[in-house]
């Protein structure tokens, strides 16, 4: 398992993250436990949960049960120390946590302290804004997202009251980094100039959507990223599964997350499958699997920290894992990019 700069942060991340959101909803606590146990003997030391987790369903009646899960192995287990930890403070809107509010000082310092104590430590290596309280265009959003109604002072007026509070809970050794997640890039740069100017804490990280169909990040956030040290953790790297195959020609599995979201979170669109069946030929055509050429796409970019896998079985996280050995050729590369020029976002 290769390991890889977080940000300035000095910590060293596995390449391979294990995302946790199914834990507590399409996982028990028995099978939660035997990932990290798995994950960890083979490498990764990095651990990527929220407070709203999980949420496949969401419910607010189980949010934060992923985080007392990993709290539980945690105290079990005895290894807190080799595992970077990172968890995110919800942001506003209809999920229920804290009833939709948006994130301030008094909100995030609450979120921080039912974190720290659900998963039994008593510092969170990197917490992350999971998402700003303007909005943004990720999850689907894209079409609708308008900055031209937002109130400029006011959005960075919480930024700075954000950052502050980041500082304080810093300062009380309750987090160590901060984070960003489902961010733009002029938020990403209004975090890097205010902290800059007051000594506040650097973003170290941006946790956004990243995979063969959805590559947005490789326009104007790879710039900022590469100048300023804050690298992608890539959440939905297999679009929600779809990029395993497991759903081609129709095929429903039984627990599958197309069960309990048809769309996976507008991912199923009318542009969709000409793309994705192309990249399953490509997989098949050089002899790879598909879900591990995915990852292993993610993982050749130049900006890319972490790549956050997600499992529901044992084999899934097995193979999601071993992608980490797999390197693509020349000519993988090349058919994969004929694919995104006649399709750049099909979802």
């Amino acid at each position: 398992m290769k390991m890889r700069k977080l940000g300035r942060t000095g910590l060293d991340v596995s390449e391979i993250c294990l995302g946790t959101m199914t834990w507590g909803s399409q996982n028990s606590e028995e099978e939660a436990h035997a990932q990290m146990r798995y994950a960890v003997d083979a490498g990764v030391n990095f651990f990527d949960t929220a407070e709203m987790y999980p949420t496949t369903p969401f419910a607010i009646e189980t949010a934060g049960r992923t985080e007392e899960i990993i709290g539980t192995w945690l105290a079990e287990d005895g290894r807190r120390d080799e595992i970077v930890l990172a968890t995110k403070v919800i942001g506003p809107g209809g999920h229920g946590v804290d009833g939709g509010r948006p994130i301030d000082a008094a909100k995030m310092r609450t979120a921080c302290e039912r974190s720290l104590k659900r998963l039994q430590t008593d510092h969170i290596d990197l917490y992350q804004i999971h998402w700003p309280n303007r909005g943004s265009y990720h999850f689907r959003q894209s079409w609708t997202y308008a900055p031209d109604k937002q109130d400029k002072a006011e959005a960075l007026d919480g930024i700075a009251e954000i950052l502050e509070t980041a500082q304080a809970l810093v300062d009380e050794g309750k987090i160590r980094h901060l984070g960003l997640s489902n961010e733009t890039v002029w938020g990403t740069a209004q975090y890097l100039r205010i902290a800059g100017e007051k000594g506040w804490p650097r973003v170290q990280s941006m946790q956004n959507e990243y995979s063969l169909l959805h590559r947005i990040y490789d326009l104007d956030f790879a710039e900022l990223g590469h100048h300023e040290d804050v690298g992608l953790l890539s959440y939905s790297s297999l679009a929600g599964g779809l990029l395993t195959g497991k759903y081609e020609g129709g095929k429903l599995p039984e627990g599958s997350r197309r069960t309990i979201n048809e769309n996976i979170g507008g991912r199923v669109t009318d542009y969709l499958e000409p793309a994705l069946g192309r990249y399953l030929d490509i997989a098949r055509k050089h002899g790879l699997d598909p879900a591990q050429m995915a990852l292993a796409f993610c993982l050749s970019k130049p900006f890319l920290t972490s790549v956050i896998i997600g499992a529901t079985t044992m084999d899934q996280l097995k193979t999601c894992i071993d992608a980490a050995d797999v390197t693509l050729d020349d000519a993988v590369l090349a058919d994969i990019e004929q694919v995104h020029r006649k399709w750049p976002i099909p979802m």
